[in-house]
């Protein structure tokens, strides 16, 4: 068990005014903030995958190719255009939905580091927030199709 470090009487009373002025933080309203705006982003992807098997040649289950290019590339423009940052001071982890989170990271990292170059800056710096995460998935991908097919082998699945 850690041991609590003793404060001085002028410590302590500096702490209780310290925490007179601290704001509270609305914690209930940040996660309906962040709850409905992420509803509305994986909402509006569900559209996307409804018009692809409604309008076009797609199945219902290859319509989910075209509805993730299209939310990257739609987070990737608002991102560029600035407002994703804007969303996401609203909503903060509502905007993690992983395709459009991880686009929003790439691309703001490239925008970051454009003056650069495109092979240094760009392309150099852009994957290192999510580089952690293609090679974590590569591997994960790769150990579960190495289980899948031990599986089949043995006649479980």
């Amino acid at each position: 068990m850690a041991k609590k470090k003793r404060t001085t009487p002028s410590q302590e009373q500096y702490q209780t005014l310290a925490k007179s002025y601290e704001m509270k933080r609305p914690v209930l309203k940040n996660c309906l903030f962040a709850f409905l705006i992420g509803g509305l982003i994986c909402a509006l992807g569900q559209c996307f995958t409804v018009m692809y098997y409604t309008f076009f040649d797609f199945t219902e289950k290859t319509a989910g190719n075209p509805t993730v290019a299209t939310m990257i590339f739609l987070s990737t423009l608002v991102t560029g255009l600035g407002f994703y940052d804007r969303i996401a001071q609203v909503a903060g982890a509502g905007t993690a939905v992983p395709v459009t989170g991880f686009a929003n990271s790439i691309t703001s990292a490239a925008m970051e580091h454009r003056t650069e170059g495109y092979v240094l800056g760009v392309g150099g710096q852009m994957f290192k927030l999510a580089g952690s995460v293609i090679v974590f998935g590569t591997v994960a991908a790769f150990v579960l199709a190495i289980i899948k097919t031990l599986l089949i082998k043995a006649g479980v699945i």
